[in-house]
């Protein structure tokens, strides 16, 4: 019988009986949490991995179990450098890759960081929309042709999306007061309107994109939030669950939280999940934009994944980055 993949199913549960030998993966952000796991359910089904991430040697020691996993089992791993917050980075990586040559079966734009104190790039972005979203958009459009029929991209986003959606017309938050969370909202409906409009320009030629939010989990990409909040959004959660009689919060695992990912990119049909937000590991239903903003709470805006939304981002996009795709 078919197993049922849900909220609390692992990459092992999802990948099970699922051979990736000859398949070459990108997967951004592989110094810590998601992006670890999910290069190493990935090597150890015997995939490439190329995993690239900003600090070399903290990656290089947060992969270790990577390595032995796809030696293991016939997989490979190798580390490229790669810091979002830089275009100048962005573009040499993006160098590197078409240099070598070498296509890829499945892309995923995995890294980011989350309700950062008011900052910018190196090339003046506010934070968290320069590095989750500009980043992204210039590498993955600079090495599409790489991607192989048949292949996809999967940028991961957030139920965070809810929060906001995106201020073209202010983007860095140079006339609107600045709230870290306001600011996560924009770049994750950002990373799922990037999804939406690639998957437009692609899909013909057999690469969809996807854009899937993770689930709730204590990793590095929290480290900028103030416990006291934390608690305090979980207390709420909590007796909002105990007043439908429902069971306390609890965090994904890692394992758990990197599995939508590899759904996404290995196991469902890829006609249901192109242009879509999929999350616990199926397709997310558009749901109002009153509705409930919590983490636990299903659903996605309707204007993260209007096409019209998703061109007007696109074109603004380009200007910003001062590149055409």
């Amino acid at each position: 019988m078919t197993q049922v993949l849900g909220a609390t199913s692992t990459t092992d549960d999802v990948l099970a009986g699922i051979d990736l030998h000859g398949q070459r993966i990108l997967v951004t952000g592989v110094s810590a949490g998601i992006g670890v796991e999910t290069a190493r359910a990935l090597a150890a089904h015997g995939a490439q991995v190329v995993g690239a991430a900003r600090d070399l040697i903290k990656a290089e020691a947060a992969t270790a179990q990577v390595r032995k996993d796809a030696a293991a089992n016939g997989g490979s791993f190798e580390l490229i450098a790669l810091d979002l917050a830089s275009l100048k980075s962005v573009r040499a990586c993006a160098d590197e890759l078409l240099a070598r040559g070498e296509p890829f079966d499945v892309v995923i734009a995995n890294a980011g960081v989350m309700a950062t104190p008011l900052g910018h790039t190196v090339d003046g972005f506010e934070t968290q929309f320069g590095t989750n979203h500009l980043g992204h958009f210039v590498l993955v459009n600079r090495i599409a042709s790489l991607i192989r029929a048949g292949g996809r991209l999967i940028n991961l986003a957030s139920a965070g999306h809810r929060f906001s959606n995106v201020d073209l017309n202010d983007p860095n938050f140079q006339r609107t007061a600045y709230d870290p969370f306001v600011a996560y909202g924009r770049s994750k409906t950002a990373n799922i309107l990037f999804a939406v409009a690639f998957d437009r320009r692609h899909r013909g030629r057999g690469v969809p994109a996807a854009a899937v939010h993770p689930g709730a989990i204590q990793t590095e990409l929290g480290r900028h939030m103030d416990l006291a909040q934390l608690h305090k959004m979980v207390d709420q959660m909590n007796q909002q669950l105990a007043a439908e009689g429902k069971a306390p919060f609890q965090w994904k695992t890692i394992p758990q939280g990197a599995a939508t990912s590899v759904w996404a990119g290995f196991v469902a049909p890829s006609d249901e999940v192109g242009g879509r937000y999929c999350e616990n590991c199926h397709v997310g239903r558009i749901v109002p934009d009153d509705a409930v903003i919590s983490p636990i709470s299903e659903g996605v805006r309707a204007y993260a994944l209007d096409p019209d939304n998703a061109e007007a981002l696109w074109k603004k996009s380009e200007e910003l980055v001062g590149e055409s795709f």
